[in-house]
């Protein structure tokens, strides 16, 4: 699977919409044009904020106290990978190396990208994982649908649930999220679809 692994850059994070509390964590493809929008809670989404942001906390957060401890006892971070993806829940595993040995941790995507943040490594997730949840962002010559124009005519409240709604219209909707850069409500889409194949 080593052979497969694709580096991503995260290009943010935005509030979500529908969730109070919640994030969408945005990683691109380094090479690509997919993007691959990970839900966080808000904890996790202020702690990688306050490393991209260069902010030092009052008094050190868990990533920090990981990275201090770390640092003592000799044990580096190689990397952090996107390992996989069950029932729309990613996984992501921490490559470290201590006295030559290597040794991979199972995390949370936010904690491992948190604690990678720290280390300044670089992300990585397989080819496998962006082809079923990764989203592709469209030429600028494609056309772009606007949330309006996927709303119209469809004769649905908006309550209406994702399952509910045929796969022609999700597929609008997919679209219409990414043109508004709605990452999260993209993801949701992109699971629901997911789900059908």
């Amino acid at each position: 699977m080593a052979s497969d692994k694709i580096k991503l850059e995260i290009l943010g994070l935005s509030s979500s919409q529908s969730q109070s509390g919640s994030f969408a964590l945005v990683l691109g493809e380094v090479d690509g044009n997919r993007r691959l929008p990970i839900i966080i809670g808000m904890f996790e989404a202020q702690a990688i904020a306050i490393e991209i942001e260069d902010i030092t906390p009052n008094r050190p957060m868990t990533h920090d106290l990981f990275k201090s401890f770390s640092v003592n006892f000799d044990i580096t971070i190689i990397e952090i990978i996107i390992s996989d993806l069950k029932e729309g829940v990613f996984f992501a595993r921490i490559v470290c190396e201590s006295n030559g040995k290597i040794v991979e941790v199972d995390a949370r995507p936010s904690d491992a990208i948190a604690i990678g943040l720290r280390f300044n490594v670089s992300i990585f997730s397989y080819e496998s994982i962006l082809k079923e949840a990764g989203i592709v962002l469209t030429d600028e010559n494609d056309e772009i649908v606007t949330v309006e124009e996927a709303n119209v005519g469809i004769g649905e409240p908006e309550e209406t649930k994702l399952e509910d709604q045929t796969t022609e219209i999700l597929k609008e909707k997919l679209k219409a999220a990414l043109a508004s850069e709605d990452y999260e409500g993209a993801a949701k889409i992109r699971d629901e679809l997911n789900h059908r194949n």
